[in-house]
């Protein structure tokens, strides 16, 4: 039996029911999505040297404009507030199609017109909005230089205020403060975002931004604007990344974006926030729906291709065997469903992840009213999940590449160009590493507010009180899990291995147990760099073992959600796949930890086959459940 849920696409009644379950309380808004999306140009020709490229981008996002499909969810004006759950969902439906044209969306909308909604004033939203959703103002976001990467606090450019004159003087004193990779800046962009050092009156304030037009309308620089083309790149061919440098550019007091922070009409420096870091880390804190749409987008990718190769698996043939005189469907070898379902099975994990992350976007933007400990708490999770489901875009798209064989190679099948333009995925938005650092070190914060000079009993109690009540950070199953947790705990070696009560534990001890041994280990080691330095790779295990205990916690949520029980049956299957994938991962630490024994270790392996063996015939619902319409997915190797 089968549904018609597009007007090109069917799917089994199985996929159905899987793609509403994965798509969630979102389902219908992604379901419009979907319906409302112009796809006749989804593609781009893999072929298109540099200077096409970047034309046909333009002229895609003027197209989506034109539909009105683009700009969803964006604010227009101060009196317009904007749906930040249909900014992220148009940000994944963008994601369908040509990643350049999803990235230059990005830059455009998320990073420029981001920075002006959220660190502007009512008169810079009702300047500039406007023009820059229906893109008659084309800009950049000038944050990182060359000098300064990850560390935008450390950032040389400065914006000084001049009295004389009322206005600010921007300025690269040296060639590390040239803004670096910036999007738009190459060719299109007219005006950017410009981040910098805010110097009034002798007097540092730190990092704010600043308005600074780049460009007249015949496309020649402005006097003091120095641009450059950084060229081809490894993906994204069709983003006009750029360098920008700044010789003593001067414009009005009113271009500073000084929500947080700026000069009043008596030359003086005035914020609601007294303390400069904490400014720093509000400002920053604001532009959170970026990393939760780089995130959702790289998702989306990684579903394109597990989609991919896995129909392909259905279809192609490989060696003659006894009974399968044609040659056996690859689909059917263990070894390959070993590299594509587990995949699939991290797919939905992190997905229902997404969810709940865009859900606490939602509550915490919506409404406008997220207190601080909740902002800080969407700001770490939007990073912990972003660095998680970029790494996992990276390696899927690679394992998926390789199972295509060569025809995976060609660029006509969509997974080598799918590649490369994740690649930087990885990297921008925040690195992946200092974002998984910034995780763990969240983490460790709240133990540093409690300890104080508690002695050794003190601490451990004090940390088991911090790490049920706070560190362990709540999701939507938490109450579910902790009463399954207390049923696993009594025999733990007495459960089967598809336990939700045992999986959970495994994976709360892993959290519990790094996490504490760090906090011990940081407290020892001080403040100095040499001994923090010391820490890294334990922060970062922390770091993904927190994440992989939510991820499994949205999981749970999700599958307590769905009411159809033919297909709760296949997430529980692909629940107990991505759980038990991920403690074979670290098999070496829960046996050295003593959480596992090593019979059951070994157990595990042979468990992970039976579920591929079981979740086999499902193969193609599995995949229609992620979401991706089959016309849509443009590989020649599908056609035949």
């Amino acid at each position: 039996m089968t549904l018609l849920m597009n007007p090109t696409e069917e799917l089994t009644t199985l996929g159905a029911a899987l793609r509403r379950a994965l798509d969630g309380e979102f389902a219908d808004t992604r379901a419009a999505a979907r319906s409302a999306f112009p796809v006749a140009n989804l593609h781009r020709d893999p072929t298109q040297d540099l200077a096409t490229a970047r034309a046909w981008v333009l002229d895609r996002l003027i197209e989506l404009g034109e539909a009105g499909v683009l700009a969803a969810g964006v604010p227009t004006s101060a009196s317009d507030p904007g749906d930040p759950l249909a900014a992220v969902v148009s940000f994944e439906m963008l994601a369908y199609g040509d990643l350049s044209t999803t990235i230059k969306s990005g830059v455009q909308l998320g990073l420029f017109g981001g920075a002006v909604v959220n660190l502007g004033t009512a008169w810079h939203h009702d300047t500039y909005l406007g023009d820059i959703t229906s893109l008659k103002l084309l800009g950049c976001y000038a944050m990182t230089e060359i000098g300064h990467g990850s560390d935008v606090f450390g950032l040389e450019t400065t914006i000084t205020y001049i009295p004389e004159t009322d206005e600010f003087e921007v300025h690269c004193q040296t060639e590390e403060a040239t803004k670096a990779y910036i999007g738009n800046a190459a060719s299109h962009g007219t005006m950017a975002v410009v981040f910098g050092q805010l110097q009034v009156r002798g007097r540092s304030h730190g990092v704010h931004a600043i308005l600074v037009p780049i460009r007249d309308e015949t496309g020649a620089d402005l006097p003091g604007v120095v641009t450059g083309d950084q060229g081809g790149k490894g993906g994204l061919l069709g983003v006009d990344n750029g360098t920008i440098r700044f010789q003593r550019v001067r414009v009005p007091r009113r271009m500073l974006l000084n929500r947080y922070g700026g000069v009043d009409d008596n030359g003086r420096y005035q914020s609601a926030i007294d303390n400069p870091n904490r400014r720093f880390f509000t400002m920053l804190g604001t532009l959170v729906r970026g990393r939760i749409c780089v995130s959702a987008g790289a998702g989306i990718a990684a579903r394109r291709g597990l989609s991919i190769a896995t129909r392909y698996a259905l279809n192609r043939r490989q060696f003659a065997a006894a009974g399968h005189p044609d040659g056996v469907v690859l689909a059917d070898y263990l070894i390959h469903q070993r590299r594509l379902l587990p995949l699939i099975a991290r797919s939905y994990a992190l997905g229902f992840a997404q969810n709940e992350v865009t859900a606490t976007l939602v509550r915490a933007q919506g409404s406008g009213q997220a207190s601080e400990e909740e902002q800080r708490q969407l700001e770490t999770r939007a990073a912990g999940i972003k660095a998680i489901t970029t790494r996992f875009a990276n390696d899927a798209l690679q394992e998926c590449r390789e199972a295509c064989g060569g025809a995976g190679y060609l660029a006509e099948n969509q997974i080598v160009g799918l590649r490369a333009d994740i690649d930087i995925f990885a990297t921008f938005e925040g690195d992946n590493t200092v974002l998984l650092q910034q995780v763990a070190k969240a983490l460790l914060a709240d133990y540093a507010h409690i300890w104080g000079e508690l002695n050794t009993a003190g601490m451990v109690q004090a940390a088991a009180r911090v790490f049920g009540d706070t560190v362990l950070e709540r999701t939507s199953a938490s109450l579910l899990v902790d009463r399954l947790i207390t049923t696993a705990k009594r025999q733990p070696e007495q459960t089967t291995l598809d336990d939700r009560g045992w999986q959970a534990l495994m994976f709360t001890e892993r959290e519990r147990h790094s996490l504490e041994s760090l906090a011990r280990r940081a407290r020892k080691a001080g403040k100095s760099f040499d001994a923090v330095n010391h820490l890294g790779d334990h922060l970062l295990f922390v770091a993904k073992a927190h994440l992989e205990r939510i991820t499994l916690e949205a999981f749970i949520a999700g599958i307590v959600a769905c009411e159809d029980p033919d297909t709760k049956v296949v997430l529980q299957r692909l629940c107990s796949l991505y759980a038990l994938s991920s403690i074979s991962a670290d098999r070496a630490w829960f046996g050295e930890h003593g959480k596992i024994s090593a019979g059951r270790s070994k157990a595990i392996g042979a468990r992970i086959n039976a579920l591929c063996a079981q979740l086999r015939p499902d193969s193609l619902a599995v995949v229609e459940g992620l979401g991706i319409p089959a016309p849509w997915l443009g590989a020649a190797l599908l056609d035949d």
